[in-house]
């Protein structure tokens, strides 16, 4: 055992010397990570996007009117940017990105709702941008029903109703929602998490055949098994314990900076924190390792390892539900390991349930860490008897 320990702790020492002559370790495990981390974790400073920009083409031009533009603008996600004298100016707006959506109110509007005439009231929106529609979509539709109930609780208190009685008559059920989990509605809270670790495992995927097939490019295998007295776990193990320790470094580092600097909610508390960390580092090694095996070669291991992972986010369901997906989408959702990250971080740290309600999710990757298994005879017959082919 001690001499096992011993041949790793070389190969490891070896490894971080190659690591400190070859720059892209640094900028892989270390640059680049905090670089995403902070693109992700500042991307919605507000949590939600504010001040979208909408346009009005108010051909009404009343008191009722302009109060129901100055309600739109008050809105959080709402700003009313310019005014247009007709529908085309401002779909022309829309189509130029000026703005996401206006607001049309026509000629007359006012006088129709004095006389239950039932005048329309209509809104455009562009979906090109998803988030922006829905949320504006949102804002529209309110706005105009409370412009209509203005008008009506206007005429109610004009025959003498009370407020309790045009407050029944408006709202005869009145709403009660909760949102659980998450009531700042805070897209960080949902998206940071998966995608900042998505491109965080895909440094993973790609470093790792990356550092084992540069073994075989500047004829180094040899001489690498050789230090682990033939036993290719031993000389993976070591070869990849400097990396593991500065993944796990970054990956803790990022949960501490979201959920303990951020306030992220997390009622899970630390210990599924630590463990799906620790599992999304080995599960991602342990999938590189796989794949150079398979196919021992520096590009074509690279190549799938990188679509792999990329394929992941739209996968994961963080982004799209999957169950709305197509079912052999749902089931091949299953192959890809930042699919079950994000489900342990839904069940066990986001909304608290206990690690055993996400135990199938734990163990594929367990079982992603050690496929492995399946090839790392082959790996070894490649150090030791390919010839490395650019």
């Amino acid at each position: 055992m001690k001499e096992v320990l011993g041949n790793i702790f070389k190969i490891s020492l070896r490894e971080i010397g190659i690591m400190r002559i070859n720059p892209i370790y640094g900028f892989c495990t270390i640059i680049f990570p905090i670089l995403i981390i902070i693109f992700f974790t500042t991307l919605m400073g507000e949590g939600i996007p504010v001040n979208m920009p909408v346009g009005v083409v108010d051909q009404d031009n009343t008191p009722t009117s302009r109060a129901m533009i100055r309600q739109l603008d008050a809105f959080q996600t709402t700003q009313v940017v310019a005014h247009y004298p007709n529908v085309n100016e401002a779909r022309k707006a829309i189509q130029r990105d000026q703005i996401y959506a206006f607001l049309l109110i026509p000629k007359g509007t006012t006088g129709g709702l004095a006389t239950d005439n039932q005048p329309k009231i209509s809104f455009y929106y562009s979906s090109v941008t998803l988030a922006a529609g829905s949320m504006l979509y949102k804002d529209l539709k309110t706005i105009t029903a409370l412009g209509s109930a203005n008008v009506g609780a206007t005429k109610l208190a004009a025959v003498g109703k009370a407020n309790e009685e045009i407050r029944a008559f408006l709202q005869p059920i009145s709403i009660d929602m909760h949102m659980l989990g998450n009531p700042w509605a805070d897209y960080r809270v949902y998206l940071c998490p998966a995608m900042a670790t998505g491109v965080l495992m895909i440094f993973m995927f790609l470093i790792t055949p990356y550092s084992i097939g540069t073994e075989l490019k500047f004829h180094r295998s040899r001489e690498w098994i050789k230090m682990a007295d033939g036993n290719i776990n031993i000389a993976i193990l070591g070869k990849l314990l400097p990396q593991t320790l500065l993944f796990l470094l970054v990956m803790y580092g990022f949960a501490f900076y979201i959920f303990y600097v951020l306030d992220f909610p997390h009622p899970g508390g630390v210990l599924p924190i630590l463990l799906l960390g620790l599992l999304a580092v080995l599960a991602a090694e342990g999938f590189g390792v796989f794949i150079f095996g398979l196919m021992p070669s520096l590009r074509m291991s690279m190549s799938v390892c990188s679509l792999w992972s990329v394929i992941g986010f739209s996968a994961c369901g963080a982004t799209f539900p999957l169950f709305a997906m197509d079912s052999i989408i749902q089931a091949l959702s299953q192959l890809f390991p930042l699919r079950h990250f994000y489900m342990i971080y839904q069940i066990a740290i986001f909304n608290g349930n206990p690690l055993s309600d996400a135990w199938l999710n734990i163990l594929a990757l367990l079982i992603f860490a050690c496929l492995p298994i399946f090839t790392i005879r082959n790996v070894k017959r490649a150090m030791l008897l390919y010839v490395y082919i650019p």
